[in-house]
Formats: C-alpha cells, structure tokens, sequence
C-alpha cells in the first residue's frame, strides 16, 4: 500500500537535529522557549484501514539511551498527504502535537505543537524532522 510504504518511510521521521537530548527545568513557565532533540526509531505500525495507520516509535537520545516514546496516527487526507497526530510520552508528561506528510517525498511539514500534560500543559510550538533512514529520525521540537 502506497500510503502505508509512504508512511512508513516517515513514521520514525514523526516527530519530532543532532540526535542530543535535553528537558528544559519542569518548573519553567510558558513564555520560556524549550528544545528537545532525539532520534524517533519507529519499532511497530499497523495499518488500521485503506487510508490510516499507526505506528510506535522509541525515542532515544545520541548515546543511545531511551528517553520516552511516541504513538502516531496518520490518515491520508488526498492522494499526496496525509496528516497525523502524535502523542510523545517524555521526562514531565505528554507532549501532543499534528503534522502533515507529503506521501510522494515523504516530507513533513507543518509539525505544530498543540499542547499535554504536566510540564507541556498549555504548551505550543513547532518541530522539524530529519529522516536518517526507513526506521530513525532526528527530532528537534521548539516549545514554550
């Protein structure tokens, strides 16, 4: 499946540099900026119908440590993207956010922070992600 092969080429891509990893002090307000960096491994998928699927990602830092986990849904919104929702479980809470994938590059674009739980409540931001191969990525998450 077209769709699943796409995704699947970006689904460690999903989400959210360097491969480093730092959390920012959990009792920083808001109106302070954070950066998160790790590599997303995607280590399952699923596909839950023609057009969507999911994936399960381990995050991990350069050295190669776990430092959380991400659960990603992906729906197919034309013949050439689709969108996603992520779910990070990191040191502090849950971070959640969207994103859109172009299925012919496998780019993604618009990785919108939209909020979580703990120290992400209210949180808002962006992130980028570089893919290194058909399974890793380098995440760099921007949030306040």
């Amino acid at each position: 499946m077209k769709l699943r092969t796409s995704i699947a080429a970006v689904g460690a891509a999903a989400l959210l540099g360097s491969g480093a990893f730092a959390l920012p002090a959990l009792a920083s307000p808001h109106g302070t900026t954070h950066t998160l960096k790790f590599i997303s491994v995607t280590k399952n998928m699923v596909s839950l119908t023609k057009t969507s699927v999911g994936f399960q990602a381990t995050d991990v830092s350069k050295a190669g440590k776990i430092v959380g986990f991400d659960e990603i849904y992906g729906a197919a919104t034309s013949a050439t993207t689709s969108s996603a929702n992520v779910a990070i479980v990191i040191k502090g809470g849950i971070m959640y956010g969207t994103f859109d994938i172009n299925l012919k590059t496998g780019k993604i674009t618009d990785g919108t922070v939209t909020g979580g739980t703990g120290a992400f409540l209210g949180a808002t931001g962006t992130f980028t992600v570089k893919t290194i191969n058909n399974s890793k990525s380098a995440v760099t998450i921007t949030y306040s």
